[in-house]
């Protein structure tokens, strides 16, 4: 981790970019990593970074367009975080985009869980863009706890929305050596019409 950071570090001062951004990197069995590409933008998975870290990269893009300087302050993970995609998506036909009316909605919250989503009851969602509506993201003290609320959360879901199924795609933060893929493709189902 600490060499992969110094990496994107150097590739980043290198350009002299300023700002939140992503440098992915690919890693093979024996831990050798590879530069793989360089987001200068946030990226949809934000949520994961800023709940581990406890930071908000947003405001700190923010203050980037405004011309004050980021502190530059390395963060070191301290929390497990999931992060689910919620895509308004056909499961039963190839995954096909689903636009219609939301009648009625009803997302789950409380502690460690965060939802950022445009979406609510009576909105329409447009044929024109992303399938992607919202994302529901846990976070616990540790991943087995970040989870199991992703897995509690199952019984609490419920929506209306017209005549096509949400599909729900979990992915894992950085450090993913044991995803529950079975509570994952369980969720596949949770809402729907």
């Amino acid at each position: 981790r600490k060499l992969m950071g110094a990496a994107a570090i150097k590739a980043a001062e290198y350009i002299k970019y300023e700002g939140a951004g992503t440098v992915e990197f690919l890693v093979d069995k024996n831990r050798n990593f590879y530069f793989m590409e360089m987001n200068t933008r946030i990226q949809v998975e934000h949520p994961i970074t800023e709940q581990v870290i406890d930071f908000d990269l947003i405001r700190e893009q923010i203050k980037v367009a405004f011309g004050i300087p980021i502190s530059g302050k390395n963060y070191t993970p301290k929390m497990h975080s999931i992060e689910c995609r919620i895509n308004a998506e056909d499961t039963e036909n190839d995954f096909r985009p689903c636009p219609g009316k939301i009648e009625t909605l009803h997302f789950p919250g409380g502690h460690g869980v965060r939802l950022d989503t445009h979406v609510y009851s009576g909105y329409t969602i447009p044929p024109y863009y992303d399938s992607m509506i919202a994302k529901l993201i846990t976070t616990a003290q540790t991943r087995e706890e970040a989870n199991n609320k992703i897995n509690n959360l199952s019984d609490k879901r419920k929506s209306e929305i017209g005549d096509f199924r949400l599909s729900i795609i979990q992915s894992a933060m950085e450090d993913h050596p044991d995803l529950d893929v079975e509570s994952a493709l369980e969720m596949m189902d949770f809402f729907k019409a």
